[in-house]
């Protein structure tokens, strides 16, 4: 399956936020799924910075294209976005790789 993982980007430490999703798309990786990961378009939005509203709009493109979303813990008004657009598209939502793992 295509998973996209959603989780806090600028709440905190986007280095450590990034590190987090990266160690959770590893996860999938083994369990033989391809994480889609939002959070590596950090490089480019240094190189090319872009409002919030126009990655998100990005983010949900490609979240339309995916089997599944893993929401990971932390206060994120665009992960919430994310969910709720899952959530209307009939995208299953997962808040867990062990939840995930166990249906999947």
């Amino acid at each position: 399956m295509i998973v996209y993982i959603s989780a806090p980007y600028a709440n905190g430490d986007i280095e450590d936020n990034i590190k987090k999703v990266i160690d959770c798309a590893d996860e999938l990786c083994e369990l033989g799924h391809v994480p889609f990961i939002p959070h590596l378009a950090h490089l480019w939005h240094l190189l090319s910075p872009k409002p919030a509203s126009s990655w998100l709009w990005y983010d949900l493109v490609w979240l339309n294209y995916c089997d599944a979303l893993l929401r990971l813990p932390g206060k994120s008004q665009g992960a919430d976005k994310e969910v709720k657009f899952a959530e209307e598209h009939c995208i299953p939502v997962y808040y867990s790789i062990r939840e995930f793992a166990y249906v999947n």
